[in-house]
């Protein structure tokens, strides 16, 4: 598949997830499919470019807490791009918790289920001595 077709595809079918979102998760509203893209768009442009910086940043109390604290960044950036778009309330910061999650988990399916043939497979090596 031409990878533009599939990032819109994938696009597309974040939004779709997110728009999913409310019937799993009480306090998120999402009030329409074009709230959903922009969202959805948005969540992709930040955890690629701004997630990484804070997870830098906070590294220590990320190690401190054996990577849980990753789930506090996740929900507060889920959190704030919900304020960002108009047509996405987050009724408090563990509904965002909650919903960054699940919508992490759906668009982990979404990439796996988008991944060629070749990528979706999970390679256990053994290395034997000599």
């Amino acid at each position: 598949m031409d990878p533009r077709v599939r990032l819109a595809l994938q696009w597309l079918l974040n939004a779709i997830a997110l728009m999913l979102l409310p019937e799993l998760v009480g306090g998120l509203t999402v009030e329409s499919y074009t709230a959903a893209l922009v969202t959805a768009l948005l969540l992709g442009l930040i955890n690629a470019l701004i997630r990484p910086l804070l997870i830098l940043i906070t590294l220590p109390i990320t190690l401190l807490t054996l990577g849980l604290f990753t789930l506090v960044i996740n929900a507060l950036l889920f959190w704030a791009v919900a304020g960002l778009v108009g047509g996405v309330h987050v009724a408090g910061f563990w509904t965002a918790f909650w919903s960054a999650l699940l919508y992490s988990l759906l668009t982990w399916l979404v990439g796996v289920a988008l991944a060629e043939p070749g990528e979706r497979r999970v390679r256990f090596e053994v290395h034997r001595r000599k």
